[in-house]
């Protein structure tokens, strides 16, 4: 397998980047003895595409499994769903011996690792992503948490993973928008830290859309190379890490309005612009820049503007309650060129209505 590390000292972790993957994932955790049972937390979607799989390669490696589903969406990423989690596991008898498998996306690896980081005070989980978003981001790092009513990821825990298993293939299934607001991500990584990643992704449009397998594959390398090494600097998001929120400060407020109609990835993607208008009219950006971010964020087809219907009051409210507010301020990830970002709390709130409007 392609292998990267992520280099956490005694909490360092393996993640396996290849083709087909999902069917050699038993023989590696045999190897590997991380738990001694395992149980699957999994989308109700996901489950029926890649359950069986996953069970048979773990069963062809002697180890004992279990599935345990909820209803997919991002409507299930709630206190609730955390909570019949943890019950079900301690139904079923799961000790600190035992451990967890998170398939699927964003949600089921967000719940899973919650779930992980609380049962019995902790016990040791892997990802196995299965979306171009999760693959990227998401699964590397141990963000782990649920949403409540008042925002997004607001309860949580930092929490990495033992290993993580990313198979390009499953791609195949994904349906366009998923991959598109996977891709929203991946843009990011280019305009925080990567200007020859950032051209690449622009040369390469049509064969990454297509899942050209040398392509994608160089993709979630390169993203996960930025996020492991972001990570390694900075694993609780006190300082440098923090760049990983490109588009996300404004991209969450927007999406809690659409009460998530609007996917991550799309949101983020609306989030980068307006950040980017913001560095712009700040004066630290250049105009061809910020022109540079939009097209390609249009290129690929991916939305560059709020939507007019939705309530700006509102998106001010979600801004005011963003988990990264520091004594009253909003932190903003301001693009000063392509592959190079500031992160600062001195944005006047005229700039951002203005970039609302």
């Amino acid at each position: 397998m392609n292998e990267l590390c992520v280099g956490l000292e005694e909490r360092s972790y393996p993640i396996h980047i290849e083709y087909g993957c999902l069917d050699k994932v038993g023989e590696d955790l045999a190897e590997r003895r991380i738990a001694n049972r395992y149980c699957i937390i999994a989308d109700s979607k996901v489950a029926g595409l890649y359950g069986d799989r996953l069970f048979d390669s773990l069963r062809q490696s002697n180890i004992k499994a279990e599935l345990v589903t909820f209803p997919a969406g991002e409507a299930s990423k709630n206190l609730n769903t955390f909570a019949f989690l943890c019950s079900t596991l301690a139904q079923k008898g799961f000790d600190r011996r035992d451990g967890i498998i998170a398939l699927g996306g964003g949600v089921s690896g967000d719940l899973a690792g919650f779930v992980a980081a609380s049962y019995m005070r902790g016990i040791p989980f892997v990802q196995i992503p299965t979306t171009l978003l999760s693959q990227v981001d998401s699964s590397v790092g141990g963000k782990t948490g649920v949403d409540i009513a008042e925002g997004k990821n607001l309860v949580g825990a930092f929490y990495q993973p033992k290993a993580v298993y990313i198979d390009s293939g499953v791609l195949e299934t994904l349906e366009k928008e998923e991959l598109l607001g996977g891709i929203a991500e991946v843009i990011k990584y280019g305009v925080i830290r990567d200007a020859a990643f950032f051209r690449y992704l622009s040369e390469k449009r049509a064969e990454a859309l297509a899942l050209n397998t040398k392509v994608i594959e160089t993709i979630i390398h390169t993203s996960c190379t930025i996020k492991a090494q972001v990570v390694a600097e900075d694993e609780r998001e006190s300082d440098i890490r923090r760049i990983l929120n490109y588009g996300h400060t404004i991209g969450h407020a927007v999406e809690a309005v659409s009460d998530f109609s609007i996917i991550h990835g799309k949101a983020v993607a609306i989030g980068m612009v307006a950040a980017a208008r913001i560095a712009e009219l700040q004066g630290i950006l250049p105009a061809e820049n910020k022109d540079e971010i939009v097209g390609l964020l249009q290129d690929y087809g991916l939305p560059t503007a709020i939507p007019p219907q939705f309530d700006r009051k509102k998106i001010k409210k979600y801004l005011l309650a963003d988990k990264k507010i520091v004594s009253g301020k909003v932190a903003y990830v301001l693009p000063v060129r392509i592959g190079e970002v500031i992160i600062t709390d001195k944005v006047e709130e005229t700039l951002v209505d203005k970039v609302l409007s």
